[in-house]
């Protein structure tokens, strides 16, 4: 049973891969000099093709997680794509709603202050800002009872402003975002509004995901506390 669980999830992964067309330039090695092993002059860089078919990626999706995590419920989850910088919420094989976003300038990563964007399986762990306005400002996840400007052009607010809604992201592997120096939870990854809109569809955050306060709204009102989220380089 456990050779048959890998091989399936082999093969799914390894059909995700060509859906998302990573590809390789042809491997060039040096000369072998005895002593020394030839050097791999490889191009790695995974290029960037067509995303796929909303049916692709929640059909996919809900399969892979539901042979990873059998213990879980996948019927609804939200998908968060680094690489296309769109958040997907999928219920029952199907995306009902996709939404821009912004992850982290620096990339993806999991440390402590890193400033960077968690990738690996987390649930919303806490919902915080019923009621407040578009553009409220939180401080330290408390509504300060401000209303923020929303800069639809480029324009870089004076402080990371967190607008509108916040949910609240608990890592759930161990060793991956869960635990010491890489708990997500820990390092208060959300998903919440920004004053920055005119940056949302390219990475500028320093670690959360942002969205735009209408969006951020139109999502929390359709997801719950303990909501799976999969966050994904690809």
């Amino acid at each position: 049973m456990r050779l048959k669980f890998s091989l399936r999830l082999y093969m799914l992964l390894l059909a995700f891969g060509f859906i998302y067309a990573c590809k390789t330039v042809k491997v060039v090695k040096t000369p072998h000099i005895v002593g020394q092993p030839p050097i791999d002059t490889t191009d790695y860089s995974v290029k960037k093709g067509v995303e796929p078919s909303n049916e692709t990626i929640a059909n996919f999706l809900t399969e892979y997680l539901n042979i990873k995590y059998k213990d879980r419920d996948f019927s609804k989850f939200v998908y968060v794509s680094i690489k296309y910088q769109k958040l997907y919420l999928i219920e029952e094989e199907e995306v009902k709603l996709k939404f821009p976003i912004s992850s982290a300038k620096l990339g993806v990563g999991n440390k402590q202050n890193s400033m960077k964007t968690p990738i690996g399986l987390h649930t919303i762990k806490r919902k915080i800002g019923d009621g407040v306005p578009l553009g409220g400002l939180f401080y330290s996840r408390v509504y300060s009872g401000k209303v923020s400007p929303i800069y639809t052009q480029k324009i870089k607010s004076k402080t990371d402003d967190v607008t509108t809604r916040i949910m609240w992201l608990q890592g759930e592997e161990p060793g991956v975002n869960r635990g010491r120096n890489i708990d997500s939870y820990k390092r208060y990854i959300y998903i919440h509004g920004t004053s920055e809109e005119g940056y949302i569809g390219e990475p500028a955050s320093h670690g959360c995901i942002r969205m735009k306060n209408k969006d951020v709204v139109n999502l929390y009102d359709l997801v719950g506390e303990g909501t799976p989220v999969l966050i994904l380089k690809h």
